[in-house]
């Protein structure tokens, strides 16, 4: 027999069915032992009666057991329907029950929405948390934008094209987690930022319409919208300007929400300069909706354009406001290339916001090595700081790189957006803790001195004074 999903019950009234899936609650009213079964498609009632031979192991059943079973699918009485549930017209009448494994009492209560349960409990027995309905509902609305957004994509030429996760420590904007060398003892990888450096490097590749679901690794401080990982859609593309590659990104975005149901409160996008954010919302990350918008779940997307390439730094000098590899405004190339004027430098930087939160960024790159080089003079890089951090950038420039940009979309800010969540961690399957801990698994931790001694390594660490 095969397996019929929970699910798809309703529209087998009068068929026998074999039904896998966890017993998600019990109950005895007299003889007869009713018990809802859940599987990854929905709940259903199913009921067993003295008679039925299944009926001494259904005596033995607990919450969380898992089982297989045979039943005939009987539409309800009308007024026994249950109009909360999506199969609340059946329920399922069992003949055969097997248990497949059993449960211990789970040590968190997995009814309900969780948001009230210690954050150590929930991440330690993550596997567990995660059979609540809502986060299910999360990790397939993930599953689905991202799908949508491949399929929008490869339907438009692109190539999905994965780049290397072991990389070199380059100034992107946060600290690298770095990852020693065994074979080359004292030197060290770092885990990418972002696969900024790559993707243009395959642009000088000749593959034009590039894009992956990146993983991108930061050791930033911690909040409710920022993780140490990440996924981000990251994309980019040769021979377009500004006006076009936005216009392709806005109209991947408004396909891809709109098919999963959801109202877009203005397109075409409105395009807002950075100087006009900061007079008129103060900030770059602001919200359009009115309050009945935000009740009715709707997104206001908007392009903020037209940010300073540089703003000062601490030590009186000049860093970038986004990142180095981002081209200027035609205007500006002048003031860039002679190091002057460089507060009124503009960037081709573009960002995309929705409802208060920064949903992707993006630029038309730096194509030519003088330009790039240009930049990071007005940085303070001497020579030979360029040639050693970005030298190979500028000598991949020398072959004929196109014009290019892209942008990279940051899946979980989406997707804390679309399903209402306040926290990263809610639409993440194994988020690290607020402290910076993994999920079920105890890291960081320290290793052996066995590995220290292999990778060339001594640890020393400095307590804080009392």
């Amino acid at each position: 027999m095969e397996r019929t999903l929970i699910k798809e019950t309703p529209e087998r009234i009068g068929e026998k069915v074999e039904l896998f899936g966890w017993v998600d609650s019990r109950r005895d009213h007299g003889k007869l032992i009713f018990f809802d079964i859940r599987d990854r498609s929905g709940i259903v009632q199913a009921v067993v009666t003295p008679k039925s031979a299944a009926y001494e192991e259904a005596n033995k059943l607990r919450d969380e057991w898992v089982i297989r079973v045979v039943a005939e699918i009987k539409a309800r009485p009308e007024k026994m329907i249950n109009e909360g549930l999506s199969t609340g017209t059946v329920e399922a009448a069992i003949s055969e029950l097997e248990v497949l494994n059993e449960s211990e009492t789970p040590p968190l209560p997995l009814k309900g929405d969780g948001m009230d349960i210690d954050e150590d409990v929930r991440l330690k027995y993550r596997y567990l948390d995660l059979r609540r309905e809502r986060l299910q509902k999360n990790i397939k609305l993930r599953s689905e934008f991202v799908d949508r957004c491949r399929q929008f994509l490869f339907e438009r030429d692109f190539s999905e094209i994965e780049t290397p996760m072991l990389t070199k420590s380059t100034a992107e904007g946060s600290r690298d987690f770095v990852v020693p060398s065994r074979l080359h003892k004292g030197k060290f990888f770092a885990l990418p930022q972002s696969p900024q450096q790559y993707k243009q490097l395959l642009m000088t590749a000749g593959f034009e319409r590039y894009f992956q679901l990146a993983r991108c690794i930061r050791d930033e401080d911690l909040r409710a919208d920022r993780g140490f990982e990440h996924t981000q859609i990251d994309m980019e593309v040769s021979f377009v300007d500004r006006d076009e590659f936005m216009k392709m990104d806005e109209e991947m975005i408004t396909t891809v929400v709109e098919a999963m149901g959801y109202k877009i409160k203005e397109k075409p996008f409105p395009r807002i300069s950075y100087k006009t954010a900061i007079n008129e919302y103060g900030g770059d990350k602001f919200d359009l909706r009115n309050e009945a918008e935000k009740q009715d779940g709707v997104l206001a997307f908007a392009w903020v354009t037209d940010f300073p390439f540089f703003e000062k730094a601490d030590d009186g000098g000049y860093t970038f406001s986004h990142n180095p590899f981002s081209a200027v405004m035609p205007e500006s190339l002048d003031d860039l290339l002679k190091g002057e004027n460089v507060e009124n430098i503009i960037s081709s930087q573009y960002d995309l916001v929705c409802n208060g939160f920064e949903v992707g960024g993006g630029s038309i790159r730096a194509h030519r090595a003088d330009w790039l080089e240009a930049a990071l003079k007005i940085m303070g890089m001497d020579e030979e700081k360029i040639q050693k951090d970005y030298g190979h950038m500028l000598e991949a420039f020398k072959y004929g790189t196109p014009p290019h940009g892209g942008i990279a979309h940051g899946v979980e800010r989406m997707i804390m957006i679309l399903s209402g969540e306040e926290y990263l961690r809610e639409v993440q399957a194994f988020p690290q803790s607020s402290s910076g801990r993994t999920s079920v698994m105890n890291a960081p931790e320290p290793i052996s001195d066995d590995q220290l001694k292999e990778l060339g390594l001594k640890i020393d660490i400095k307590k804080d004074k009392e």
